[in-house]
């Protein structure tokens, strides 16, 4: 199968590219510069330029690229980014597969399980609408960027993805580093839920997608979601470290914004992976304490 990959180059494109391959497949790479090769397409996502006959022989696009929602506070430009990278790079990849001919069967675009809102304690899988907040309205404004896709026929699946937990990078890249010097420690109340999946079963997931004739929101997260509390316990554990006092969320609220504190820290997804699970995908890593051993093991 041939694929085109927008955010080749970011946590996930980086890892899913060399899977996909490694599956056999040939990849594409969307890109913003001039192209070098053949194996790259360019396109203008802010300007909303892709030309469609550049995927008239694509058999699949897996569409990745996105502004990082956790870098930066949210200032009203940088929410502004965030909206339009993900709006506007998935409209014009939706148009492009549409207008193409032949046109791509199959779209995995990117998504997350911020849709929810805030969750509470309650389980949360596909069927559940979407929740309260500016990121769960982003969400939703996402994933209907791909209208044009499905009206044409394309098979759509929206990637709903957890906190992805890598070597380097996402949110390990930044509690890793204060955990290891003995500085981690719960976030607020810590009985917000996180929805943790390893980087290896996020790649996983997605090529499982691409091969199997699944549309519609997915939930890609690993099937036993924890608290920040537990999250915070089993790391601790694993790195053989000491616990200390959480972190009240004023000080969260202060460092961060509170609109993105609240957000991103202290509410939670208790998201479960029930599409995934019904069509048989096995996780490599099922619990907290084996992705994040996997995570830690890995950064060592």
């Amino acid at each position: 199968m041939k694929v085109a990959l927008t955010g080749a180059s970011g946590l996930i494109g980086s890892a899913l590219m060399p899977e996909l391959q490694r599956r056999g497949h040939q990849v594409v790479r969307l890109v913003r510069r001039p192209t070098r090769s053949a194996e790259e397409i360019r396109w203008d996502p802010a300007e909303g330029r892709l030309e469609p006959s550049s995927l008239a022989d694509v058999d699949a696009v897996v569409h990745l690229a996105s502004v990082n929602v956790g870098d930066r506070r949210w200032t009203d430009k940088q929410k502004a980014a965030i909206l339009s990278s993900r709006v506007d790079g998935t409209t014009t990849v939706s148009t492009a597969m549409a207008a193409a001919d032949p046109r791509p069967r199959v779209l995995l675009s990117a998504s997350a399980v911020g849709r929810y809102g805030a969750g509470g304690p309650r389980l949360l899988t596909e069927q559940d609408p979407a929740g309260d907040g500016w990121l769960a309205e982003v969400v939703v404004r996402w994933e209907a960027a791909t209208t044009a896709a499905e009206d044409a026929g394309v098979r759509v699946a929206h990637f709903r993805s957890g906190l992805v937990c890598a070597p380097r990078g996402g949110i390990m890249g930044r509690v890793l580093p204060l955990f290891k010097v003995g500085l981690g420690s719960r976030l607020g109340g810590g009985r917000q839920f996180w929805p943790l999946i390893s980087l290896a079963d996020e790649v996983s997931a997605i090529a499982f997608l691409l091969d199997n004739d699944i549309r519609g929101p997915v939930n890609l997260t690993g099937p036993e979601p924890v608290t920040n509390a537990e999250f915070t316990e089993t790391l601790r554990r694993v790195l053989g470290r000491p616990p200390i006092p959480p972190v009240p969320g004023i000080a969260l609220r202060l460092v961060m914004g509170s609109e993105r504190a609240e957000e991103m820290i202290l509410i939670g997804q208790r998201a479960v992976p029930k599409v995934l699970l019904d069509h048989g995908f096995t996780f490599e890593h099922p619990t907290a304490e084996a992705i994040l051993r996997y995570a830690a093991k890995r950064s060592a």
